[in-house]
């Protein structure tokens, strides 16, 4: 692909701890429209969308949540030109590793802008004129980061020291170093002096020259990718790095790896309307609030409530009287905070993660290649779930040995197997289905199709079923 263009390098993962209980450990925020009507992994990737400008995104993700990744960029019908899976995570430096010699196997003058996929930008055309300005020094050699404007002293951001402009680069400055979450105190000095910038987590870089600078100081790293790398398996849209030589890679990030090491580090200085979208109180900042300082999404009525961020996923929210509070309300769990306290839902996650609740880990909305379905009640002996399958979705043959099931079709035509017959279901129709019978699933037509599904029985809701073919 050596066109000129800029790859976009999506980079997916986080623990889903800070914005719970919208976001959680197999859900995090990136999969969800916090900052718009699409979610945070869908802007990231329109935000690079220009087939002049940048080549189709790639994506490095967790393992877990490639399901959910590929419909998410499915639906934005631009699709990725790879999916690489990380077995476990090593921070940014390996993540970024593989990717570089990913590229590289296809386009040996390949390009990276490298993008965290659950921030929030709210001037694009500023990204983009950044990125063109930083596109121009990397393919020179430079490893170019962007430095944010800071709008406040914030000291859980890391910063980034100006130093003197790059000759023949417009725009462009060489960096002086970095700070890690300063005090108080010296974030206000950052903030005054004007030479302080914000570190975005933004790259863009050569990916020729990165794996040099990871050769050079971290060769540990560049072994352990390369061999992970050469050992990895194509599986459906994505490709696994293998287990046993990524687990070898050191965790770093890419700043501590390389970028505080380098002589080649360089900064474009951009005010661009970035958010980290760290926490709740960090929504409410940059959201669009009504006359009384209130940020309202969903299915919420107040009344003389003031500066607060109120947010329903389908469950009505009433506020009265509230002042600088944060209510959340996702489908199976509720958080209420002083919106200066916010940060605490960490312990919250802790505890619940202790106590082996489900609200800590999972997400009643689960993703499979073939769609997606989500649990809508449960209890013993029964589950039911709503089933969703995209056009040209198919479930393979399968037998559940003990649950037996009955599907109900909302929307779209659904033909179904059911012990070697053929069957046409419409809306409104349904079947039912035994225990231990074989039995598929499929759309049939070129339209999504949508049913309730009922199962009952000791094992219900429990993956105990046997596999009769591939999908």
């Amino acid at each position: 692909m050596a066109n000129g263009l800029i790859t976009p390098v999506i980079l997916s993962g986080g623990s889903g701890t800070r914005l719970w209980p919208m976001s959680r450990r197999d859900y995090p925020k990136q999969f969800l429209p916090l900052a718009g009507e699409n979610t945070m992994l869908q802007e990231t990737a329109l935000r690079a969308f220009d087939p002049d400008v940048f080549a189709p995104v790639m994506v490095v993700c967790n393992e877990e949540h490639r399901f959910m990744v590929a419909e998410q960029l499915r639906h934005e019908d631009h699709p990725p030109q790879g999916i690489l899976l990380e077995p476990v995570g090593r921070n940014t430096a390996p993540a970024l590793t593989a990717a570089a010699l990913w590229l590289l196997e296809r386009d040996p003058d390949a390009l990276m802008l490298v993008l965290p996929s659950d921030h929030a930008v709210r001037n694009v055309e500023a990204f983009r004129a950044a990125a063109m300005t930083a596109a121009h020094a990397a393919r020179a050699g430079q490893l170019v980061t962007f430095g944010i404007t800071p709008r406040a002293p914030e000291t859980g951001f890391g910063y980034i020291a100006a130093g003197d402009p790059i000759a023949d680069f417009g725009g462009v400055r060489r960096v002086d170093g970095f700070v890690e979450k300063p005090d108080l105190q010296t974030a206000e000095g950052f903030v005054a002096g004007g030479n302080h910038f914000w570190n975005s987590g933004m790259f863009v870089f050569r990916a020729d020259a990165l794996v040099t600078e990871i050769e050079r100081f971290a060769p540990d790293i560049a072994t352990a990718t390369r061999k992970a790398l050469a050992a990895g398996t194509t599986d459906l849209d994505f490709f696994r790095l293998d287990r046993a030589a990524f687990e070898d890679a050191p965790a770093a990030s890419i700043d501590y790896a390389v970028m505080e090491k380098t002589d080649k580090a360089a900064m474009v200085p951009v005010d661009m309307g970035w958010s980290d979208v760290g926490s709740w109180r960090a929504l409410w900042e940059i959201g669009t609030k009504d006359p009384s300082g209130n940020v309202v999404v969903g299915d919420v009525m107040q009344l003389g409530s003031r500066d607060c961020y109120l947010r329903s996923d389908g469950t009505l929210v009433a506020a009265i009287g509230l002042e600088d509070f944060v209510v959340v309300a996702s489908s199976d769990a509720v958080l209420v905070a002083p919106k200066d306290e916010v940060q605490q839902v960490r312990d919250i996650v802790e505890k619940l993660g202790m106590q082996g609740r489900s609200e800590a880990v999972t997400f009643p909305e689960v993703y499979r290649p073939w769609g997606w379905y989500k649990t809508l009640n449960r209890g013993p002996g029964f589950h039911v779930n709503r089933i969703t399958l995209h056009a040209g979705g198919r479930v393979s043959l399968r037998r559940h040995r003990h649950a037996a099931q009955h599907w109900m079709i909302v929307e779209g035509t659904a033909h179904v197997t059911l012990d070697g017959q053929q069957h046409t279901l419409e809306p409104g129709e349904s079947i039912s289905i035994p225990a231990g019978a074989a039995h598929a699933l499929a759309t049939a037509d070129d339209h999504a199709l949508s049913l309730i599904e009922v199962q009952a029985g000791p094992n219900a809701g429990k993956d105990e079923f046997e596999r009769l073919e591939t999908a």
